[in-house]
Order: structure tokens, then sequence, then C-alpha cells
């Protein structure tokens, strides 16, 4: 039987320039993710959080608003698991778009294309890899959209791997027959 080993993301060689990842989570905003979110970053414009205020904004058609931090947050989160797991260090955010504004209830997904490689100049462990990004709603709509770079490992580097513990008790195994499970 094969042991597969506690590992996720990709590496620096596994990107390839024009490549779209669509990334597998979606994520519904609830009103305590808004309101979290507004009172943890100190924003308090009141569209985020009362929705008598918000009954006024035009643009909002009146609704409260997901606060943009969480937005960017949350699409950047989702984005993580294909795009920077194995990253050493976030390098540049640029061109932060957002495009349609995003409600309590709404549903975000993301996906990124890799616009950029190159191995590091000062960093022979790692390789630049560069990304847009956007974040999408349940229907299809862009909420957000962003150009990134990233430090990621490379596979031969080590990093990112071989974390998990090797068990005191030696490795899991099948029930003998008789025995309870």
């Amino acid at each position: 039987m094969t042991v597969h080993p506690a590992t996720i993301g990709r590496f620096f060689e596994d990107y390839a320039v024009g490549d779209t990842y669509q990334h597998p989570f979606g994520r519904t905003i609830s009103e305590a993710d808004n309101t979290w979110l507004t009172n943890l970053s100190m924003n308090t414009n009141q569209n985020h959080f009362n929705a008598h205020l918000a009954s006024q904004n035009p643009i909002t058609g009146g609704r409260v608003i997901v606060n943009s931090g969480l937005t960017v947050s949350f699409v950047l989160g989702l984005s993580v698991i294909d795009m920077s797991q194995n990253g050493v260090a976030n390098l540049q955010f640029a061109d932060i778009v957002l495009s349609t504004p995003l409600f309590v209830g709404d549903t975000l997904y993301a996906e990124s294309i890799c616009t950029g490689l190159r191995p590091s100049a000062s960093r022979p462990y790692a390789g630049i890899v560069s990304m847009r990004t956007r974040g999408l709603n349940q229907n299809g709509e862009q909420i957000v959209s962003w150009n990134r770079s990233v430090m990621v490992a490379t596979r031969a580097s080590g990093i990112g791997q071989n974390y998990f513990p090797q068990a005191k008790n030696g490795p899991l195994a099948l029930p003998s027959d008789g025995d309870d499970a």
C-alpha cells in the first residue's frame, strides 16, 4: 500500500505562463464575516454595518455592502492553494480594481492566470511567479482583480515538504480479522 505524504500546492517548476488555475473552493459571505472584518479593521464607514444608512446609498441599491478589505482578503485566500501555498514571500500587489459590489449572501470564487516566471536572482531555492487574479460572484460577475508576484519555493528546496510528524506508535495498519474497529 502507498503512503501519500502531506503536500498541497505547487512549486515554482509546476507553473506555466498562460495557464489558468480555477481555485477549487467557493466562499459564501455571511453578515458575521462582514461585521467582524469591518470591526477588526476599524473601518467606520457605516455602509458596511448600518442597514438604515446603507438604504440611502444609490450605488448599492440600498443594501449593506461587503467591506472591500474582506473581498480582497477572501479572494486572496481562495487563490493560495494554487498560487502561493509554497510561497516564501509576497512581493507585490498592483492594480487592484473593485469592479462590482459584493453583498452578504454572495459567494466568491477565484481564478488566476500565470503571467510570468523567473528564477530568483538572490534566492536559489525559489523563483518569482507573477499572476493576475480575479474574484467572481456566483453569477460570474467580476468583483475584484489584481496583479501579484510571489516568491515560490522550488521542489528541490525542501521548503513546505516533509513536515508531517512520524507517529511514535508506528504507521497506520488495516485492522486484523476479529478486531473491532
